[in-house]
């Protein structure tokens, strides 16, 4: 890619974090991410208060984001912004605001797919020397809260879903079963602090049998619930005594199911670059059998800095700045979605 001082803002708002963040040239300048507490107290995203709460932080956000960049906002070249997938509140703020800021400074704008800027998250420079991201073609494995798919990346605007859950997302699972045990929310870090001090073989939870490289979490959740009713009879004091174990278990479950169908992909398309993005993809465990798996197997493995694992706006300009490259630019009438198909971009 050959553009010289291309300077990009992005704009992520497609669920409870509104995050602006500015690359040149492809390299990271600033990055602010302002999170919403407000949810915690419900167990979940409520997303009239999301909503709610974009509108109050998308003026500092992106303010503070060009000011820690270094730049005057008469030197952007193009605004991104996240179009879908998520939260159509949400992502209705993001559009606006970018929309406005783009007619404004007489400069294009970009529709940025939240999945595919969580892949091309590889790609982000924190600096100039930096070139560790994978080739293409690569398989990357996409979990969060929201999804859980297998992606067969052919170019940054070439990418084929071959698998996805047929009901929970990895992540939901784990939000909600430390939901059940009063763990709080968002339950994935908590599980994944205590599973570390647990044994992971303690619980054998069910596993699904799907067919191809689709994912369920539904059986799992449910065989979660029914070990702890069982043993909540006889001891109530049984989630308290064993939270550690559970995790543990419930951690190795998981991650087991997804190893199992990414193992597959790789082995029948013969692709043996692998990148994991997501929310998930912060987990230790699941960054450990990654580990495991390029040692075993020969993968060659990425895994994005922890920064760049949740939503934030530094993988929507990097997206940006790919599509500016080539002049995909979107038109002022463009409205946000909330859904997406087997084909990301």
């Amino acid at each position: 890619m050959t553009n010289n001082n291309v300077t990009i803002l992005g704009i992520e708002s497609s669920c409870d974090d509104t995050s602006c963040a500015v690359i040149r040239d492809g390299v990271l300048l600033s990055n602010v991410i302002a999170g919403q507490a407000v949810h915690e107290a419900y167990g979940g995203v409520v997303p009239e208060l999301a909503s709610r709460a974009h509108q109050q932080n998308i003026v500092p956000v992106v303010s503070e984001a060009i000011k820690r960049a270094g730049i005057d906002k008469s030197e952007l070249s193009a605004i991104a912004f996240t179009r879908g997938p998520g939260l159509l509140g949400s992502l209705l703020v993001g559009t606006s605001f970018a929309k406005g800021l783009a007619l404004s400074l007489g400069i294009p704008m970009i529709e940025v797919n939240h999945l595919q800027a969580h892949v091309l998250a590889h790609f982000i420079k924190q600096s100039p020397e930096d070139h560790d991201h994978p080739s293409f073609p690569f398989i990357c494995l996409l979990v969060s809260g929201g999804n859980s798919q297998i992606i067969k990346v052919d170019a940054y605007d070439r990418m084929e879903v071959v698998g996805q859950t047929i009901d929970d997302a990895a992540g939901e699972a784990f939000d909600k079963c430390a939901k059940v045990m009063g763990l709080g929310y968002p339950g994935g870090p908590v599980v994944n602090r205590l599973a570390n001090e647990g044994d992971p073989k303690a619980f054998v939870f069910s596993k699904p049998h799907i067919p191809g490289y689709d994912y369920s979490f539904s059986g799992l959740k449910t065989s979660f619930l029914y070990t702890l009713r069982d043993e909540l009879k006889t001891n109530p004091d049984f989630i308290e005594q064993r939270k550690a174990d559970l995790c543990a278990s419930l951690q190795a479950t998981v991650i087991d199911i997804l190893m199992n169908k990414l193992r597959k992909a790789v082995d029948d398309f013969g692709i043996y670059e692998v990148a994991v993005a997501g929310g998930v993809s912060a987990n230790s465990g699941l960054r450990d059998a990654f580990h495991d798996h390029a040692r075993r197997f020969g993968w060659k493995i990425y895994l994005p800095p922890n920064a760049f694992t949740t939503d934030n706006a530094a993988m929507v300009a990097m997206t940006g700045f790919f599509k500016y490259a080539d002049g995909l630019f979107c038109p002022m009438d463009a409205a946000p979605y909330a859904r997406v198909t087997s084909t990301i971009c």
